[in-house]
């Protein structure tokens, strides 16, 4: 079985992607979902993001992310700390759930697979490209954030261009490129790789 990574910049439209391969059947785990969980049910993740941020870093019996994101998108050494808190957890729980999985390819979604390291456990990765003025224009929109706050989050992150040259295929998904037939070409072969 094949591990396949998605990667890309923040609203770059990397779901958008993965539901497509999520509709032709191929399980599909998403890092950002699975972090979140983590953090809401694991103890001892949630102890340490206490110590580390604050009784303010959980709120109602939830993420305050608002919180968190203010901590750690203007300063990288707070970043690298959630990071640290975080992603080994994930990433162990990401390794349990591609065993349990019956299929030609796995595609695990990751902002960070190279800024990470965690792109050395898969065998190929996919960029998702998009201009970088759409990409902001995105996330405005979805999170109700302000430009210079999506600009502080694109600088915690690999700049796109190289991030994309990292990658062993690319996806363009600046609404002109048709999305469906890249997918496709991908998924075929993918089938055949995992035939050979």
């Amino acid at each position: 079985m094949l591990k396949i990574g998605i990667t890309g910049g923040i609203g770059s439209g990397k779901s958008i992607v993965v539901s497509i391969f999520a509709t032709l059947g191929i399980p599909v785990l998403k890092a950002d979902q699975l972090a979140r969980n983590i953090m809401l049910n694991n103890s001892d993740v949630r102890n340490a993001i206490i110590h580390a941020f604050g009784a303010d870093a959980y709120i109602h019996n939830d993420i305050n992310n608002a919180y968190i994101s203010n901590i750690v998108f203007k300063d990288p050494h707070q970043l690298a700390v959630l990071n640290s808190i975080v992603h080994p957890a994930t990433i162990k729980a990401g390794n349990e759930w591609v065993i349990q999985q019956q299929a030609p390819y796995i595609i695990k979604e990751a902002a960070i697979f190279f800024e990470s390291g965690s792109s050395k456990e898969m065998d190929a990765i996919i960029g998702v490209s998009c201009p970088r003025a759409l990409r902001i224009k995105r996330v405005m929109d979805r999170d109700q954030i302000t430009r210079e706050q999506v600009i502080e989050r694109m600088n915690q992150q690999i700049e796109e261009d190289l991030k994309m040259k990292l990658c062993d295929w690319v996806i363009k998904n600046d609404e002109q490129t048709l999305l469906i037939p890249q997918v496709l070409k991908l998924h075929h072969q993918f089938i055949q790789m995992n035939n050979a």
